[in-house]
């Protein structure tokens, strides 16, 4: 009966299952400047978690990690061109955005983030490559039906004599409920999107003059006609463990029929003019400060809203979905395809062709390591493969709502459905961030919180520490603010620094413990590995913390894998204590004891690995073995399974440490 119970537990919980092959990809930082504290804490060490641990977990063979500067769009021309303005850069364009790429790729590399391939949509051979498939997927939707060219309405700065692209203007966001004022053409800081004549209180970033609309032409996805789709996909996302709800719940509030909301004070102004809007519904909410119009078309929604804005009547509108723009005239961007022969000399906006970056980034990395580029298939489209894309809260729309419209869509059979055949794009697994605060407020480059780059950071902590404080944050459950105490001024001397203070479990207790274990084998045993096998309660718990850390990375539960960690080795100290007493026991009693604590040693040493590189890697130098170690496929073995009988450990000098804190953090005696 108890064996039987036994296995209907195991049943119950079993292990989670992880892909063949997998691509992480993680959000691209603009090519405008080097990377704030935000970029790396609350995006690029997750992704790079991530992909370690699948590299440990399925083999590093199968998978590739990519993400790259993304070097297009109005923000980085305008940057350009207020630096060179100021005198602050010489040079063109492409030796702005180069320059800054390199600077990024540095901060990756001092932050032991280590994608397969760091790429740059405007620089180099991955510009090629980018450049030949948005040629084609963009070709592919067309022959699809799936893009229609829309005359819009665009801004003009009359004084300069230019249409105005993304951040040369600015305004207030006209989504309702959205408290940004920084609406930029069409998008704000927050990700809404609306058509450009929505936009409240326009300024030009050129001249400060209010801009005037003139009509373009450009071609857009048809977004809207994936609502019924998307309804379905976000069905199967509520049930997914793997997915966030702030991603469903993000997705479906566009997911609602259109709607406009309008102050009170024009309620009587509204009754007057109704007759002249499509079929709608007007929303009984008295109690509210605007009453509510609900539409069954966007087209009769949008038509509204001329015809409130001719009889100057204020109003907000819902999150809808919209016709997606691909195209812009912005000269700096990847050229798009001539599909009428008009002669219009459009460029991709930056957003959309954002998304694919990463298949070209895929294919980039396959040439350079000397293989096939059409192999990128055996990545984005096999039912074997899955793609981790990590982001910020504020992309949901491109990543969750832009991008599988457009993946739907590009699948060959007319039945669009949310299982796409082998071979066909699969939808990705999107894994969002709350945001990262700063000192308790949200920080952004271009807004008056500045945050501090990534690389000041290294001026007060080590790399490994601001990881591991990161990634216990628990971003994915809520928004976090992110306290270092050299930046915060209400800091007294006596509070604990919350970074240094996550990062003591490696620096002092684990650290300790390995140091001790490599002392005391080296005093007792000449310095070789005991060839004892654990004892089972050892073997037991190291397996239980194992599986725990598996289920919670599965599901992207970073914070809750440190949990397992700080648990696991604090309680190895403790078992450390206990049982090793040099000079009080046998022989045999010593070696069983350093036996167990190795193995507690190079379990937590596994689970680590993704997350503080660094300071296991050193660790396997010491040991004295191979790769193979990290292995999940030889997980819940000793080390020496992976030795021969009197495997010699390499010296360990005194006071060597394999994690330690930031030289600013140690007390320093001055001589009075």
């Amino acid at each position: 009966m108890g064996d039987k119970n036994k296995e209907r537990k195991n049943f119950e919980i079993p292990r989670p299952e992880f892909p063949k092959r997998a691509v992480v990809t993680a959000g691209m930082p603009y090519g405008n400047k080097e990377l704030h504290f935000g970029h790396v804490g609350g995006m690029m060490v997750f992704a790079d978690t991530y992909a370690r641990f699948l590299r440990d977990r399925i083999g590093k063979e199968n998978v590739i990690f990519v993400t790259g500067t993304d070097c297009y769009g109005s923000p980085i021309a305008e940057g350009w061109r207020k630096k060179v303005e100021s005198g602050e850069f010489e040079g063109s364009l492409e030796d702005f955005v180069s320059a800054n790429h390199d600077k990024q790729a540095k901060t990756l590399e001092d932050y032991s983030i280590a994608p397969d391939l760091f790429g740059a949509s405007g620089l180099g051979r991955s510009k090629e490559i980018h450049a030949d498939v948005t040629d084609w997927f963009l070709k592919s939707l067309y022959k699809k039906g799936q893009l229609e060219k829309i005359t819009t309405m665009q801004f003009f700065d009359e004084k300069a004599g230019v249409f105005l692209n993304g951040r040369q203007v600015i305004g207030k966001c006209p989504v309702e409920g959205c408290t940004s004022e920084k609406g930029y053409a069409d998008e704000c800081d927050l990700g809404h999107q609306y058509m450009p004549e929505n936009l409240i209180d326009p300024v030009s970033t050129l001249t400060g003059e209010k801009p005037t609309m003139k009509p373009v032409n450009n071609w857009y996805f048809k977004l809207c006609d994936y609502e019924e789709l998307l309804k379905g996909w976000v069905a199967e996302l509520q049930k997914r463990k793997d997915v966030r709800p702030v991603v469903w719940k993000t997705v479906s509030e566009f997911l609602k029929p259109p709607v406009i909301y309008i102050k009170r004070e024009f309620e009587q102004k509204y009754f007057e003019i109704k007759d002249q809007l499509p079929e709608h519904e007007y929303l009984e909410e008295p109690k509210k400060p605007s009453f509510t119009i609900e539409f069954k078309k966007l087209a009769d929604c949008e038509t509204s809203c001329r015809v409130l804005t001719d009889n100057n009547i204020r109003y907000r509108t819902g999150k809808k979905l919209v016709p997606f723009r691909l195209t812009g005239n912005i000269e700096w961007g990847v050229p798009a395809p001539d599909f009428d022969n008009d002669g219009d000399k459009l460029t991709v906006w930056v957003w959309p062709e954002s998304l694919w970056a990463p298949i070209s980034f895929t294919q980039t990395y396959l040439e350079e390591q000397g293989r096939d580029r059409a192999e990128w298939k055996d990545y984005w489209c096999s039912k074997q493969a899955q793609v981790y894309q990590f982001i910020g809260q504020d992309n949901i729309y491109f990543y969750a709502i832009a991008e599988p419209a457009m993946w739907m869509a590009q699948q060959e059979s007319e039945d669009k459905t949310f299982d796409p055949a082998e071979g066909e794009l699969q939808l990705p697994v999107i894994c969002a961030n709350h945001h990262i605060l700063f000192l308790d407020k949200k920080a952004s480059s271009s807004g008056s919180v500045k945050p501090p780059m990534a690389d000041e950071l290294l001026d007060h902590y080590t790399a490994e520490q601001l990881r591991m404080h990161w990634l216990g944050l628990g971003l994915g459950q809520r928004s976090v603010s992110f306290m270092p105490k050299p930046y915060n001024p209400d800091a007294k001397p006596e509070d604990s620094d919350p970074v240094v203070k996550d990062g003591l479990l490696l620096s002092n207790v684990y650290n300790r413990m390995i140091r001790t274990a490599f002392y005391t084998a080296q005093k007792e045993l000449d310095g070789i590995l005991p060839d004892n096998a654990p004892s089972e309660k050892i073997m037991a718990d190291a397996k239980k913390a194992v599986l725990d850390y598996e289920r919670h990375m599965s599901r992207f539960a970073f914070h809750q894998c440190t949990y397992v960690l700080d648990s696991y080795i604090r309680n190895g100290s403790k078992f450390m204590a206990k049982a090793l007493k040099p000079g009080e026991q046998t022989e045999d009693e010593l070696r069983q004891a350093l036996a167990d604590i190795f193995h507690i040693i190079r379990t937590a040493g596994i689970l680590l690995h993704p997350m503080v590189p660094e300071g296991t890697e050193k660790l396997r130098d010491y040991l004295q073995l191979d790769e193979r170690i990290w292995s999940w496929d030889t997980v819940f073995e000793p080390l020496t399974f992976f030795a021969q009988s009197g495997h010699k450990l390499k010296f360990l000098p005194p006071r060597t440490d394999f994690f330690t804190r930031h030289p600013s953090q140690f007390e320093t005696n001055t001589e009075q």
